[in-house]
């Protein structure tokens, strides 16, 4: 007789789609509200620019042209921000902390799962 997993009920089928759903969408909009997400650009904009004071030359201002900035003031803040290369210590160790936590849950819940299969399959003092 092959295997039969056990089987899950209709509400909690629902229930892992909606957690895994509300973990998916907080695992990628969390790091946005902390502010922890990817290199923030900081704008550092001129007062009244010109295209020569950012530093562009002809083609360059045919190029924002064609992207539909016409003038220098338009364009100024994409120009001049620059990279924030600030760098926290804290938030390192919060991150190693989480990915090691994460690795020992995951090792943890798999080698519970992988002996409870195991025992379900063969009975149990099967190692």
């Amino acid at each position: 007789m092959a295997y039969q997993p056990p089987k899950q009920s209709l509400v909690g089928q629902i229930v892992d789609v909606v957690v895994l759903l509300v973990l998916t969408v907080g695992a990628l909009y969390l790091p946005l509200y902390l502010g922890l997400a990817g290199a923030a650009k900081v704008p550092n904009p001129i007062e009244n620019p010109t295209w020569e004071a950012l530093g562009q030359n002809a083609a360059e201002q045919q190029q924002w042209a064609a992207l539909g900035y016409a003038d220098a003031a338009s364009a100024n803040e994409m120009i001049t921000a620059r990279f924030d290369y600030t760098f926290s210590w804290t938030a390192l160790i919060v991150m190693v902390i989480a990915v090691v936590g994460y690795f020992i849950l995951v090792v943890r819940l798999s080698d519970k799962e992988y002996r409870d299969v195991i025992e379900e399959r063969f009975g149990k003092g099967q190692k």
